[in-house]
């Protein structure tokens, strides 16, 4: 046996190798070519490489920097070319094959398409419905971008802008001139001034504020969200902000031209909106403080039904405001050139409404007048007064404020392959969407509180004071009235978006120099974005869309932030430029196959300023295609690894909208 196997192994195998040339070389080259397979299919289901993280690999310097002027720009390197797509097996357009969108016609500089003026007058007058949302027909949808005024300037940075824009930005003077004695604002130069006047605080906005805190506690933390009714343009929001209270201002697209627009110029919150015969897009619950300062709502009209909505909206315990007519009639009814007989009517109606809602009356001084909430029901219903109209709501969820989870727009046949049910279910979801009404309509009735066990209890449950009250888990959390929602993943949430946020810091320099203002995040889940970037001098608008699987927006009121429902395959209810940065953390997962990514990402450029920027976080397979489209709108954008590492399959893709005027281009074309 020793001598059959003599001699070293190795050359044993070389022997055998050499009479065998062919069959180890084919051996090697399968091998290879197996592994290098299976190295290929792994990426894939695992995507672990993006541009960015192979290009720190190679050296390359691949970054987001900031332009002379403070604006965020991704870098790209110089010298590398690497095969990203043939990873993650995902096709990429090229340069020359990538879909060019042209520039609007300058007409639609301050198009709004859920609020167009044209499409507007088609509708019924009565209750101002034709200046409620009437979003365009799939056929009308718009595919090119809404172009910037000749001229435009990056807006001031606040505090400054509170007070000052620029008016090539929003070049109307009409308010300038019909509300001049009135001090909302002024034309200086090439720029406006906003004194913080208004109709019925001529001393300016921070007095009158000053004449409200010594009616209610507006400086102890109590009151954090605000709703200001009719806004113009957002004077009593922008003081308020000094305060910690973080006020949504609404008013519609009317003969006051640009109200909203010029309010959302100054870096305060803002939507286009009004009190028709839609219920406003905000959960139950939501406001410490609801406001009106000559707003013009007839709130004693309709049984009601303006107050009932206001009450739907208003937390327990929470305050009313009113100033201007009809209060304090007897003092002021000869500069309002009204009868006093008229004006006594007006303000009688609204206190019998007001009584049959159980509101308190808290005081009436000088020209204001203020009611309070009941903190729960239990007294209303033993004294009967919810007997009397407006009756209680028989609607079993108070937040709804859209019909339907379908969107007229949406294509259910956005699907590759068909069957005669899923057809059927596509037909189905068609005719609903056309037969339900889109919004909900106000009702004239109270909305139910939560039910509670004492009469000293708050119905749903107390908060906490203003800071403690962003991070205390919520009420609606504690209760369990979020289903799938816990104490613990809210706390979770948190931490991550704390983590997530310091990653944006690093990559975005501009994030806390106060370059940004108005941020925009399109889905929100419980805050958590907009509650770590309050140590920034920003303020948040989250969006919770109305196809989440989970209703949280009442979870982000009560956490002192604010925010709106939102349906993704429609438009944003704002002006065109309004917001600097634009977040977007697994919405494209969500509406891919609800309606066409391209006309959502077209919105998205609708309302980013020039030089805004987007974060996008979703899989890699929906970067590289969202990446595709924005090059044809002239974005400039770079896919970045996951903040935890490449093996994360989510990725993350910064984007930056390039400054281009309609004037601009064009000369181009």
């Amino acid at each position: 046996m020793a001598k059959e196997y003599s001699g070293s192994p190795k050359h044993h195998h070389r022997l055998e190798a050499k009479r065998n040339p062919l069959t180890w070389i084919l051996g090697v080259s399968f091998l290879c070519i197996l592994f290098y397979v299976l190295g290929a299919w792994q990426r894939s289901s695992n995507p672990n490489t993006t541009q960015f993280s192979a290009y720190n690999r190679g050296g390359c310097d691949s970054h987001v920097t900031t332009s002379d002027n403070g604006n965020a720009v991704v870098g790209h390197p110089s010298s590398t070319n690497l095969d990203f797509a043939s990873h993650h097996q995902v096709v990429l357009n090229s340069s020359k094959t990538v879909s060019q969108f042209p520039s609007c016609d300058m007409s639609f500089s301050e198009y709004t398409p859920c609020q167009d003026k044209v499409r507007g007058r088609k509708f019924d007058r009565n209750m101002l419905k034709y200046r409620e949302r009437h979003c365009p027909a799939k056929e009308e949808l718009l595919r090119c971008l809404i172009p910037a005024p000749p001229q435009y300037k990056t807006p001031f940075k606040w505090p400054q802008s509170r007070d000052y824009a620029w008016y090539s930005n929003i070049p109307h003077r009409e308010l300038s001139i019909e509300k001049a004695i009135q001090n909302w604002i002024q034309l200086e130069g090439n720029r406006f001034r906003f004194p913080g006047g208004g109709t019925m605080f001529p001393r300016g906005a921070d007095a009158y504020i000053d004449d409200i805190g010594r009616l209610i506690p507006l400086t102890d933390g109590t009151i954090r969200t605000a709703i200001d009714t009719g806004c113009g343009v957002a004077s009593f929001g922008a003081y308020l902000l000094n305060r910690n209270i973080l006020t949504m201002s609404f008013a519609p697209r009317d003969t006051h031209e640009a109200q909203v627009q010029f309010a959302l110029e100054r870096g305060v919150p803002a939507m286009i909106g009004i009190m028709g015969s839609q219920r406003l897009p905000y959960p139950a619950r939501a406001f410490d403080l609801a406001h009106c300062s000559r707003c013009l709502i007839p709130w004693q009209k309709y049984d009601g039904l303006y107050l009932a909505e206001v009450d739907r909206i208003l937390r327990p315990g929470g305050y009313w405001v009113l100033s201007g007519p009809p209060i304090h009639w007897k003092k002021f009814w000869r500069g309002w050139e009204r009868t006093r007989e008229d004006l006594k009517q007006e303000q009688d109606a609204i206190e019998d409404v007001a009584k049959s809602l159980c509101w308190k009356k808290v005081i009436e001084k000088n020209d204001l007048s203020v009611w309070q909430k009941p903190i729960n029901h239990v007294e209303c219903f033993r004294s009967k007064k919810v007997l009397k109209a407006p009756h209680m709501c028989e609607s079993d969820d108070p937040d709804t404020a859209w019909y339907s989870h379908w969107c007229p727009s949406c294509s259910c046949f956005l699907l590759d392959t068909y069957s005669d049910i899923h057809i059927v279910h596509c037909g189905l979801i068609f005719l609903l969407s056309f037969v339900l009404k889109r919004y909900r309509n106000l009702e004239a009735c109270v909305t139910p509180l939560p039910e509670v066990s004492s009469s000293d209890d708050v119905a749903g449950g107390a908060i906490e004071k203003w800071p403690e009250r962003a991070y205390a888990v919520p009420p609606r959390i504690r209760s369990g009235s979020t289903p799938g929602i816990t104490a613990e993943r809210f706390v979770e949430d948190n931490k991550l978006w704390k983590e997530r946020v310091a990653h944006y810091k690093r990559i975005i320099s501009p994030l806390p120099t106060g370059r940004y203002q108005n941020i925009m995040d399109m889905n929100a889940y419980l805050g958590g974005f907009a509650a770590a970037m309050l140590n920034y001098p920003v303020w948040v608008m989250n969006a919770v869309p109305i196809n989440s699987n989970h209703d949280t927006l009442g979870v982000i009121y009560e956490r002192g932030l604010i925010g709106t429902y939102q349906d993704w395959c429609e438009a944003f209810s704002t002006y065109p430029r309004t917001y600097d940065l634009i977040h977007a953390s697994g919405l494209f997962t969500l509406y891919q196959n609800r309606c066409d990514i391209t006309y959502i990402l077209l919105e998205m450029d609708r309302i980013l300023r020039p030089e805004g920027t987007v974060i996008f976080r979703d899989t890699v397979e929906l970067l590289v295609k969202i990446q595709s489209i924005t090059d044809g709108m002239k974005w400039k954008s770079q896919i970045m690894d996951h903040e935890s590492g490449p093996f994360n399959p989510e990725k993350i893709l910064v984007a930056v909208k390039t400054y281009w005027t309609g004037e601009a281009t064009q000369k181009q074309l």
